[in-house]
């Protein structure tokens, strides 16, 4: 076992190291077994680990860490986003015993060396992991949601405007511009670290398991003006983790047919449930709940700023 003076001590039986790509499956089952004791719901599936650690980004060697005892993983985080963002969890069955401490106390460390500003982790609201991190001095940033459609409801479907369609975006060309749409719209967000093409499409079109479906758009003419990502994940739920319309053409209708479709296609592909997220900086939950999606889980995004630096 290895130790930072930096670093609390670990508890007794327990070593740390890198993660590998060999880890996935176990990485896996410890975050959604957290998600499960502490929400009730399983918000990621196994791709969304695989896609993160594809990204260019991402260094497993010096951008994760994995604790375990008795030679399995019970703990793990990864520090992403150029040192501003770090997701962990501790198994349920090994808390209680410093090892989600020595986890936040290293995501930290490897943010600060980073040379970022901060860092943030997004937890259930009122868990183990939201008590830790509040007691660390993390301060709020901002709220998530979790919300479903209820068995049997559909959105309503909002006929196009004249000129618009919706289309798959099959070509370089209309998904290049689809993360153009995404990356435009969600940078209107202050305090969003924004992503290259190549690290979007880790995400997305090359995505474990895409189908070319997955990636609808809206365009007026040949110009892509809004832009969903919709995947069917393990427990066939088809989740909208992206939605997003350009500015100028936002108030006819986009958004909400945009959702119809991407709930529609993941139907059409076996889906039983649906949902999707989003957060307090968005302004979305309101439109979301209008077309009958109601809150699942609410999730808190919070944020320790480093040496006194508040971004």
């Amino acid at each position: 076992m290895t130790h930072s003076p930096d670093l609390p001590t670990l508890p007794a039986g327990c070593s740390e190291r890198a993660l590998t790509a060999d880890d996935l499956d176990a990485v896996y089952f410890v975050y959604s077994s957290a998600q499960l004791e502490d929400s009730g719901v399983v918000a990621l599936e196994r791709a969304d680990i695989e896609a993160d650690w594809s990204r260019p980004s991402m260094d497993l060697a010096t951008d994760t860490r994995g604790v375990l005892r008795a030679g399995r993983l019970v703990g793990a985080v990864e520090v992403a986003r150029r040192g501003s963002r770090a997701e962990g969890a501790v198994h349920p069955h090994a808390r209680g015993h410093g090892v989600g401490t020595w986890l936040a106390a290293w995501a930290e460390a490897r943010s600060r060396a980073t040379g970022a500003a901060s860092v943030g982790q997004t937890v259930p609201r009122g868990s183990a992991g939201h008590r830790l991190l509040e007691a660390r001095g993390y301060r709020d940033g901002w709220t998530s949601w979790v919300l479903e459609l209820p068995a049997g409801a559909r959105v309503p479907e909002r006929p196009l405007p004249r000129g618009y369609e919706l289309r798959t975006a099959t070509s370089d060309a209309d998904r290049h511009a689809a993360h153009e749409v995404i990356e435009t719209a969600f940078g209107e967000w202050s305090d969003r670290t924004g992503e290259t093409y190549d690290e979007w499409a880790a995400g997305t079109v090359r995505r474990p398991g895409f189908e070319p479906w997955n990636l609808r758009v809206a365009a007026l003419g040949d110009e892509v003006v809004g832009a969903c990502f919709t995947v069917v994940d393990e427990r066939r739920c088809g989740f909208v983790d992206q939605v997003a319309v350009a500015r100028e053409h936002r108030g006819r209708g986009l958004a909400q047919a945009l959702l119809a479709d991407g709930f529609g296609h993941a139907a059409a592909h076996g889906a039983v449930r649906r949902e999707l997220s989003t957060d307090s900086r968005t302004g979305a939950l309101d439109l979301y709940r209008r077309v009958g999606m109601r809150v699942a889980a609410t999730w808190v995004h919070l944020v320790r700023d480093h040496d006194g630096v508040s971004c």
